[in-house]
């Protein structure tokens, strides 16, 4: 049994500390935040990512407060139909795809983790400032931040240095990693990509089904929109909602989580009223949108140094085309867990636990990282704007003729199995369980 250190409570970080707990090791979540809430807006979760958390036995949690995803439609910008597929369970996978406010997913998750490691394990208010490592132990040093509920009884109590020793560091703090940045000191700034996104969700009718999620124009400006949460008894849903359009971003002086006058946002989509849903009227009937510029970072060579390795947006941060990010660090958690065997104990052990399990997910996430840049599956937007005139959709059913459904199929499962959830990969998984 090794003894772990996770900096970082997020989505990744806490689905790691309950694999490696189930693998049988001591674990501990050291997590930033005083007071752990439901805050941000909704995000998606692929079916080979939902498997982790079925394994986890969380199905029944998620049922209760998520939407299981029923298809994914591609739009032009008046609503013309460009591709549309069936998701989730409704496409025959073994686990569903679901969509969910991504508050309430943090929130399940620190629950479910801490009734499984004990409340004890579950640390808050501790910000990682940097690491060190000796041949026999790894050693993070937090500066503890009070609950602003508990009086300070000394001026020196306001930062206070904690230091833990571990026989690993597992660094899941996000895309501003501590401890990648001290493994790779000269990676530099954010890559931007010239893009900048607008989010929000808001209460409103739910629209067709209540379960499909779509994309709607093109590289110049586009909106994903889908529930994060089924209809109530009037027929209303809770809708998350995401705009993107071009902007120079100066990484260096760039707001990440800057609250927006929702009205500016929807100015930019006063026409995209495709009758079923007008997207301008969605957006500016949100109580607030908040702002991120769209980056990633260029793939690193190495995550892992002896005794410490990265996980989730820290190894791996990704554009959010494709709807990757969470399921990839849910699928970091489960190979780092099956790496470190429960007889990882010696040093000799641990350094080939976890170069393993960079050796599984480094390169599959550099190529998806790498992808995402190019836009990931929602480039056939793109090749709509590009090849259609106003005369190229067929009136009768509204769905573009300019490009071929087969090259629209076949872009659409090249991204699935690099991602690693085609049909065929899952339907192997479930069948090897």
């Amino acid at each position: 049994m090794a003894r772990i250190t996770i900096a970082g409570g997020g989505i990744g970080g806490l689905v790691a500390a309950m694999c490696l707990h189930d693998a049988g090791h001591d674990v501990d979540v050291y997590e930033s935040v005083v007071e752990p809430t439901e805050l941000g807006v909704g995000i998606n979760v692929l079916p080979h990512s939902v498997r982790v958390l079925d394994d986890l036995g969380l199905l029944p949690a998620l049922d209760a407060c998520a939407v299981r995803t029923g298809a994914l439609l591609f739009l032009s910008r008046d609503g013309t139909q460009i591709w549309s597929e069936p998701r989730g369970v409704d496409a025959g996978n073994p686990w569903p795809q679901f969509s969910i406010h991504r508050g309430q997913l943090q929130m399940l998750l620190w629950s479910a983790a801490r009734e499984r490691l004990g409340a004890d394990r579950l640390h808050s208010g501790h910000r990682l400032i940097g690491f060190d490592q000796t041949a026999d132990k790894a050693i993070a040093h937090f500066e503890r931040r009070p609950s602003a509920s508990v009086p300070r009884r000394r001026a020196e109590d306001a930062a206070l240095t904690v230091n833990v020793r571990s026989d690993v560091l597992v660094g899941a703090d996000g895309i501003h990693s501590v401890v990648r940045q001290q493994l790779h000191p000269d990676q530099g700034l954010p890559h931007p990509s010239g893009l900048v996104l607008w989010r929000g969700a808001v209460r409103a009718p739910a629209f067709l089904d209540g379960r499909t999620m779509f994309m709607a124009g093109d590289d110049d400006q586009k909106a994903v929109v889908y529930p994060i949460s089924p209809p109530d008894s009037d027929g209303m849903a809770l809708i998350n909602w995401v705009a993107e359009r071009p902007m120079d971003v100066d990484m260096a002086t760039v707001s990440w989580n800057r609250e927006i006058d929702v009205r500016v946002v929807a100015a930019h989509f006063a026409d995209w009223d495709f009758g079923w849903i007008d997207i301008g009227d969605l957006i500016a009937s949100s109580d607030a949108g908040y702002e991120f510029p769209m980056v990633d970072r260029t793939p690193v060579d190495h995550w892992s140094f002896g005794r410490v390795t990265l996980l989730g947006d820290a190894a791996h941060p990704m554009r959010p085309n494709g709807s990757n990010g969470s399921s990839q660090a849910i699928l970091d958690g489960e190979a780092l867990a099956g790496a470190l065997a429960a007889g990882s104990t010696t040093r000799a052990d641990i350094v080939a636990a976890l170069a393993a399990y960079q050796a599984a997910r480094l390169e599959p996430t550099a190529k998806l990282t790498l992808a995402n840049r190019q836009a990931g599956p929602e480039r056939v937007m793109q090749w709509v704007a590009d090849r259609c005139d106003r005369n190229c959709a067929a009136s009768t059913d509204r769905v573009h003729t300019c490009v071929d459904g087969t090259e629209l199929e076949r872009e659409a499962n090249a991204y699935k199995q690099l991602a690693g959830f085609d049909l065929a990969t899952l339907q192997a998984m479930a069948t090897d369980r």
